[in-house]
């Protein structure tokens, strides 16, 4: 097999995958040269990935409650009222870490609540889900009467969305800080890539050929040194960046390799079949649903952090977002399929797209048409594939 049929038979078997990726690629490049460059500039994918934080910590817990063939409308206003409900901590006086903690606690007590509902019970997530949105929009302005929109004076728990890794200074203006850590991520990804790869021989699974494999390394290498090397000629890697990254690994890695990541997507791949051997699919309901709520607070507090406040209006649309991520990045509308990352790829899908809009001064109703559409594109070629397949 020369070179080109083996790009071509693997673009075609991981299409789904690849897709999102391609997509991601030609949007940025539509937007980089309708913008003069401005969209590629360092000041705005710095914005691109602050703005995308809040969202994508959604969509990772969005991806697993999709996977297992439930919905959870409720995170939006989960979100919204515990990020109000650390902006109360903190103006009276706590301190930023026992209020962080306290309300990712609240948030899994929340999760495991809806869980009960949808495992014991047998309600529908959508209702329990959405009663949740109700019940919760009621929490967020009952909190916020007396005081309307609260101020966060702590610079400490404003620099989590807005602040940036510290500089060991700076070289010709960038940041060295991040050149280094894309550098030490670059090692990192080989070394983990050649490592998958001898496992694989190991076990006498199909792998790709060695050039392939480091045309493959040499562009994901490049993608990564880019966007470092961007991000150092402002102002570094923010710590919305550094908490979403550590949110996809950690999910990633449960995903992949552990138990429980394959009992996850047995459940969504067949109930019925995960039940009978031996999976307990109201345990596994139980652990996504309390992940969701507590993956919620982290996004509350990540968008108070940004804002700097706590408004009435925090948490709208916010679990419309996040399934229109995970739609977007490759999961599966019938449940069993879905990946962690590639929903983080969705997430800036659906974030560049309004980002590269604005800078061209596109009008916002037809920036909802277009991203409605991108959406109902992306479930349709999710149906295609699926029937391709069978």
């Amino acid at each position: 097999m020369n070179f080109f049929q083996e790009a071509g038979m693997l673009l075609r078997k991981n299409i789904r995958e690849y897709g999102m990726y391609i997509a991601l690629a030609v949007i940025m490049l539509v937007f980089t040269l309708n913008t003069d460059g401005l969209f590629m500039s360092s000041r705005n994918l710095s914005d691109l990935i602050n703005m995308t934080g809040y969202v994508a910590v959604l969509a990772v817990g969005m991806t697993l409650v999709i996977v297992i063939r439930h919905i959870d409308l409720s995170v939006g206003f989960v979100a919204g009222f515990l990020g109000a409900v650390v902006a109360l901590f903190l103006t009276h006086g706590l301190p930023v870490w026992i209020s962080i903690i306290a309300v990712l606690v609240f948030g899994a007590i929340i999760g495991l609540i809806n869980g009960f509902f949808v495992a014991n019970l047998g309600i529908p997530s959508f209702v329990v889900s959405l009663a949740g949105m109700l019940i919760f929009k009621g929490l967020l302005l009952m909190s916020l009467v007396k005081t309307g929109t609260i101020i966060v004076a702590n610079e400490s728990f404003k620099a989590i969305g807005n602040g940036y890794i510290p500089s060991l200074g700076n070289l010709n203006g960038l940041h060295i800080s991040t050149l280094l850590i894309g550098a030490i991520s670059i090692i990192l990804f080989i070394w983990s890539d050649f490592k998958k790869r001898n496992v694989n021989i190991k076990y006498g699974f199909e792998v790709l050929s060695m050039p392939m494999q480091i045309i493959k390394l040499l562009f994901i290498s490049g993608i990564i040194g880019y966007i470092c090397y961007i991000l150092a000629g402002y102002q570094g890697i923010s710590w919305t960046a550094v908490i979403m990254f550590i949110v996809v690994v950690v999910y990633h890695f449960i995903t992949t390799r552990t138990p429980l990541g394959r009992h996850i997507y047995a459940v969504g791949g067949n109930p019925e079949a995960a039940q009978l051997s031996g999976i307990s699919v109201k345990k596994i309901t139980y652990i996504v649903f309390g992940s969701m709520s507590m993956l919620a607070a982290l996004s509350g507090v990540l968008f108070t952090a940004r804002l700097a406040s706590a408004s009435p209006q925090a948490g709208t649309m916010f679990e419309l977002d996040a399934i229109a991520a995970a739609y977007v990045g490759g999961v599966s509308a019938a449940g069993g399929v879905g990946k962690v990352t590639g929903t983080i790829i969705g997430a800036f899908v659906m974030a560049s797209l309004t980002s590269g809009m604005n800078l061209m001064g596109i009008d916002i109703s037809y920036q909802y048409i277009i991203r409605g559409a991108v959406l109902v594109l992306a479930v349709v070629f999710d149906v295609m594939t699926r029937n391709k397949g069978k």
